[in-house]
């Protein structure tokens, strides 16, 4: 990506692919299949700031998996890549990958 920075509470998330094909095999066309809501953050702005002008650090960070509203962000092109802003408040929540438990041997 181009040397972009998000400013504020900001977040550039590129959209996840989703499925073409059914559970049973049936396969989506694209003008039939919703846009997805699942996202990966790619950059994140620094913070909006309080009253008394402290900066408050964003939740999420770079490479995080999000879940985000239907309508949410504004569409962008940058370097020919379709990507979305949009405020943190805008996120529904963090997808957390759950972590392989190590076996004792």
């Amino acid at each position: 990506m181009a040397s972009f920075r998000p400013l504020h509470d900001r977040v550039v998330v590129k959209r996840v692919k989703e499925e073409e094909k059914t559970k049973g095999g049936i396969i989506i066309p694209d003008t039939a299949q919703e846009k997805p809501q699942e996202g990966e953050v790619i950059a994140v702005g620094p913070g909006a700031r309080d009253e008394d002008g402290e900066r408050i650090e964003l939740d999420v960070k770079v490479g995080d998996k999000i879940l985000f509203g239907k309508w949410s962000g504004t569409e962008v092109k940058i370097d020919g890549e379709e990507l979305l802003i949009m405020k943190e408040s805008d996120i529904m929540g963090v997808i957390e990958q759950k972590k392989a438990k190590k076996e004792a041997a």
